[in-house]
Parts: structure tokens; sequence; C-alpha cells
């Protein structure tokens, strides 16, 4: 676990007061208080005042979570809709492509479901055990990934993410599908899972991380405990331009592993692209 900022009392207590006012926000309030401190501490460091220490931290929550929500969660409704839904395949499947379209970063990877998993868990072992990290609303795609028949019937699944009204929206979703799921509410920038897991997932995180700290990403890979890790990036913007984005990320990502002896696959898909990596064999 990373060692948390030391700061002077009076700073903490200037931390404290930020970070009260950035919960009373309704868009920010469900973010756990961990990734609020520490990105207000950084604005504080720079010797801003209140209000634009204030101003610098919801900006830059929005550029690592808020940008990507396309609207305010209903998470009762979208619950509803799967507990209608989930009992027919094939509406089960529809209402989780309705609800994904929610989220910038799953609304891109609806094209490319029905061979996403097919692809990424080929010639994998059983899973047992996945954690799925930053996952936003990734894990309603678990229809296609027990479709893909890589999960093992009692296959535990931990998804972490930032915001603590998703991760109760999510356990839900877990105990209605039924998996054995455990979601939490988790900044794994500051407070990296200690789990050990068959397969772990970081889909388009990194670069959101490293808006935080440039080194996020690479520390996050070596800090992950899981025999196989996959890693993706977007290949263009939310405003839908590319800008040479598959090679500049892949150039950063093989930055980020030069010296690790870790044996690298990669997938590139029309809206995603993936690195399989297998850090144990």
């Amino acid at each position: 676990m990373c060692n948390a900022m030391s700061t002077h009392p009076a700073a903490s207590s200037q931390i404290a007061q930020l970070v009260q006012a950035v919960q009373q926000s309704s868009k920010y309030a469900a973010i756990t208080p961990v990734l609020i401190e520490q990105i207000a501490a950084q604005e504080l460091a720079k010797g801003r005042s209140h209000k634009e220490a204030l101003k610098a931290t919801k900006n830059k929550l929005h550029q690592i979570a808020g940008v990507y929500l396309t609207r305010r969660p209903d998470y009762d409704a979208w619950l509803a809709q799967l507990e209608q839904a989930w009992p027919h395949a094939h509406a089960r499947q529809q209402a989780c492509r309705a609800l994904m379209a929610n989220h910038a970063s799953t609304k891109e990877r609806l094209p490319i479901l029905d061979d996403f998993y097919n692809t990424l868990f080929r010639d994998l072992p059983p899973i047992h055990s996945l954690q799925d990290l930053a996952c936003g609303l990734n894990p309603l795609t678990l229809p296609w990934m027990m479709q893909s028949g890589a999960l093992a019937t009692e296959c535990t699944y931990w998804a972490l993410d930032i915001y603590a009204d998703l991760a109760l929206f999510l356990q839900s979703f877990f105990d209605l599908a039924p998996i054995n799921g455990r979601a939490t509410a988790t900044d794994i920038l500051h407070e990296p899972p200690t789990i050990q897991t068959d397969v772990a997932l970081l889909f388009k995180a990194a670069p959101c991380l490293e808006q935080v700290d440039k080194q996020a990403g690479q520390r996050l890979l070596e800090q992950v405990h899981a025999r196989v890790l996959f890693v993706s990036f977007p290949v263009h913007s939310l405003s839908g331009r590319q800008r040479g984005m598959v090679q500049n990320y892949t150039a950063h990502f093989h930055e980020m592993v030069h010296n690790l002896s870790w044996r690298v696959e990669q997938f590139e898909f029309d809206t995603e692209l993936v690195f399989r990596i297998w850090k144990s064999t």
C-alpha cells in the first residue's frame, strides 16, 4: 500500500475542509475520500487558495472519472431493468448493453463484445478468480465472459472502483447474476489491491491514473498480483479522434514493461488496444 502524503497539521486541516467542500457536490460525493484527499493535497501544495484548489480538484476528478459518465446514474432503476431481463439470456444481454452505454468506456466496448472475451481468454486455463480494477460498468460484460467458457463455475469476481454507489450497484448485480462477486469502493492508485487472482483486468484506466501520478500505470502493473494481466488503452479520444493513439499507447506500454521479464501479447480491436501479460506461468 502506498504511503499517504505527509502533511503539516495546518495543511491537514485545509485538506479536510477541501474534501468536505468537494463532497458537497452530488457529482463527487460518492467518490472514495482517499482519492479526493490525495488530489486536494497536490493542489494545495502548489500554493493555491482554497477556492482555486477546490476548482482544480473538481476538474481533476472530472478528467479521471466524471467525464466518462454520460448522465447521472439511476442505480435503482438500472437494477430493476436487470432483474426483469435476467431470466432470459437475450434480454439479459440487451439490458446490459443498454446500461453500459451510459459509461463512455464500456460504450466503446459494445461493438466488439461478441469477439472480445472469446479472443482475450482463448488459451487460458479455467479462471477461478478475477479482479477488475477501476472497473466502471465493465462487470456488466459478465454474460460475455461466461459465454466465452473461460470462467470456472465457482469463479470469484472482485470489482474495484472509486464510486461507492457504483460498488453497491455492482454488488446487487453480482447477487442477481449469480456469481461470487465482491464490489468495493477503492482508490487503487493509493490503495493498490493485495488480493491474488488468476486474472486481472485494467481496462483503459492507466491513462486516467497517470493524470494524477505519471508513474501510476507502471507501478500498478508491478503491484497487481495476478497470473495473467490484461491492460488496455483507447484507440481514439472521447471526441472520436485517433491522432496516432495506437502507436503512442503501444510505445508507452512497452516503456512501462521494458525492464520486466513478462511474456506479452497484443490484440488490436476496432475500439480498443489490449495487451495480455503473462506475469507467471
